[in-house]
């Protein structure tokens, strides 16, 4: 019979069992979530304003925030199949959508909303501009990029690590700089003959 080893022991499972906890009790706060979905330690609230489909994995300091407020539908979106790696922050005043197997790197924030302000006035003491941000699938989003407000990405798109990203792209986008620009599109580039 084999052992597993100490490593393994130390450390692979008691992080499967606290995932486990984890899962159990944002269920029990009202957040949908589907099957074989891992979760580091992290944060979130108003978990019944989130749905995660099945086979996510989100790594230590994550923080899922919608607004602070009732609202009778979901304001995070995540499909399947995706992985945040450390320090993503989802924080959602209207509806953020990220579709099925992307990959995210670590130090990520993705916002739907802007702070107004004006002459004299506090940015405090101003509404919120809400919108939205949808991600496509299979897209690969870099460590330290910041998405904003009215952002559509389509699939397969890579956005470059440290990249500002203000408008929408198309489908297999590559983009990246501050504001993001299209760098090139893999659609458009010749496909290589077998």
């Amino acid at each position: 019979m084999a052992f597993p080893s100490l490593e393994a022991f130390f450390v692979k499972y008691p992080v499967s069992l606290k995932s486990r906890i984890r899962f159990f009790f944002y269920k029990l706060f009202g957040m949908q979530i589907g099957s074989g979905n891992r979760f580091e330690k992290g944060l979130f609230r108003r978990a019944i304003q989130i749905q995660i489909g099945n086979n996510n994995a989100f790594t230590e300091g994550y923080k899922l925030w919608p607004a602070d407020e009732f609202h009778s539908k979901k304001r995070i979106i995540i499909g399947n199949g995706n992985y945040f790696n450390r320090g993503l922050i989802l924080d959602a005043c209207g509806t953020i959508t990220i579709g099925n197997k992307n990959m995210f790197g670590p130090d990520i924030f993705i916002t739907d909303s802007n702070h107004t302000y004006g002459p004299g006035l506090s940015p405090t003491d101003t509404p919120m501009q809400v919108g939205s941000v949808i991600i496509g699938d299979n897209c690969w989003i870099g460590a330290k990029v910041v998405i904003l407000k009215d952002v559509i990405l389509g699939d397969n798109c890579v956005v470059a690590a440290g990249a500002v990203v203000t408008k929408s792209f198309p489908a297999g986008s590559i983009i990246g700089g501050v504001p993001a620009k299209l760098i090139k599109n893999i659609f458009t580039i010749e496909k290589v003959k077998e």
